[in-house]
């Protein structure tokens, strides 16, 4: 069944790849699209909303890791203790058992290294250690969630786990760029998810873990948050909002299936928008 799944999700991907809404047409007329490897992507002018570039962006899709910045603005909303000890406990490593993790059961950090590390390095068990000690546990984050969406109007959003190891959590490209701008309003989401590394003391011991997104010590590169993620349903995704030309540029970009795609995409938006100045037309 996970094998039809997959096929379908790649099918409708591919059967929409030189689709883009009338919308969009009109919004950027005078440019042609960047030339893009990702499958979906939308990205817009966060000082007046412009719309500056887009293809597929209104088909919802699994999200993958994307999942986690959601995750954290629920957390944050529920005003715990940053500095609250959380331990891993089977239960996380159970719910996460499709992926890897240096954090053992018994492991004990805070709440705040825990976001910490769940946004910077997409650790899968740090973020389901978040939404375990919600208030009302597990059930109650994963309805917050989907209440949050809605509230932000990601009507096309759906969740059901906080990681994004489920292909069931999905969203469209449109829909992406507002929890990007909600998550870019909060400090604490934009620290945490643009740092390079991080140092967590595991036993006494320190234990160093590396942000997924190699843009955010490029130099040249200014990223005021950032999100990537990945399962075999989604493919390779990136959401960010950087500054270009002066403006804050948000960039979401959706079912990058080779390795270093999204970051060369990523790349090639802030090359189109530099050449072409898209903020002028229109």
């Amino acid at each position: 069944m996970k094998r039809r799944v997959t096929k379908a999700w790649i099918g409708a991907w591919m059967a929409l790849a030189t689709v883009s809404s009338p919308l969009v047409a009109r919004a950027t007329a005078d440019l042609p699209n960047p030339n893009l490897r990702s499958n979906a992507f939308y990205i817009v002018d966060a000082s007046d909303s412009k719309v500056l570039a887009a293809r597929n962006e209104r088909s919802a899709a699994p999200i993958a890791s994307i999942t986690k910045l959601m995750t954290a603005l629920v957390v944050l909303d529920a005003h715990q203790p940053m500095d609250e000890i959380i331990t891993i406990t089977r239960e996380d490593v159970r719910d996460t058992a499709k992926s890897g993790s240096r954090l053992a059961p018994g492991v004990r950090l805070s709440r705040s290294d825990l976001m910490h590390l769940a946004l910077m390095s997409s650790e899968n068990r740090a973020a389901h250690a978040l939404c375990r000690s919600y208030p009302g546990g597990l059930r109650k984050c994963v309805a917050a969630m989907n209440e949050k969406a809605k509230s932000l109007g990601m009507s096309s959003a759906r969740f059901v786990e906080p990681t994004g190891l489920s292909s069931s959590n999905v969203s469209s490209a449109v829909d992406l760029v507002k929890l990007v701008r909600a998550a870019a309003a909060n400090p604490t989401i934009r620290r945490y998810s643009t740092d390079a590394d991080h140092v967590v003391y595991v036993r006494g011991r320190p234990m160093e873990f590396r942000s997924t997104n190699s843009l955010v010590e490029k130099p040249g590169w200014q990223v005021t948050v950032q999100k990537t993620g990945y399962i075999a349903e989604a493919g390779r995704c990136l959401v960010m909002q950087a500054v270009i030309e002066g403006r804050d540029v948000v960039i979401v970009l959706l079912n990058s299936w080779g390795k270093f795609t999204r970051i060369a995409d990523a790349k090639r938006v802030r090359d189109w928008v530099e050449s072409s100045r898209p903020f002028d037309s229109g």
